[in-house]
Order: C-alpha cells, then sequence, then structure tokens
C-alpha cells in the first residue's frame, strides 16, 4: 500500500504548497484537495497498517494542518465595489 500512495502523497504535499504559496485565490480548493488526498491514505493505511505508511501521513497531516492554520489565520478578502475580490488590509 505503501508503494501506491507514496507519489501521490508526496506529488499532493508538493503542489500543495505551489497552490498555496503561488496562487493564493485558489488556496481554499487547494487545501480541500489535499485534505481529501489524506482521507484516500487514511483509507489505505486502513486496508494495510504499516509504520512506514503511518509516517507518511502523518508527515501529510502536519503539512496541511500547518497550511490550513496559517490560511485561517489570514485576512478576509473582502468584495469591492465592482465585484473584484480584494484583501483586506
Amino acid at each position: 500500500m505503501l508503494n501506491a500512495l507514496l507519489l501521490p502523497l508526496m506529488f499532493s504535499m508538493a503542489g500543495g504548497t505551489y497552490v498555496y504559496l503561488c496562487l493564493p485565490d485558489r488556496r481554499a480548493q487547494g487545501l480541500l484537495i489535499l485534505t481529501l488526498f489524506q482521507l484516500v491514505g487514511a483509507v489505505g493505511y486502513v486496508m494495510q497498517p504499516t509504520l512506514e505508511l503511518l509516517m507518511l501521513l502523518s508527515l501529510h497531516a502536519s503539512v496541511v494542518l500547518v497550511m490550513l492554520v496559517r490560511h485561517l489565520q489570514g485576512p478576509v478578502p473582502v468584495a469591492s465595489e465592482n465585484g473584484e475580490r480584494q484583501q483586506h488590509r
């Protein structure tokens, strides 16, 4: 099971970090996708629990948790008069 989940979870961490840092308007969608990858990994762990998979899922969960907490602590975007979303400062 580790072989089946290693590359997708590593790719999701790399892709999620890119989305979080470079595409701030898509952070919420990226964090949702990372959470769904975590759930897929948890199902894989239930099917075949190993220590290596648990460590990989723990690393993935910590990356997702840090990004989610930083996203929730950030300013809330507000809508301007012309309908565009801007960061409130």
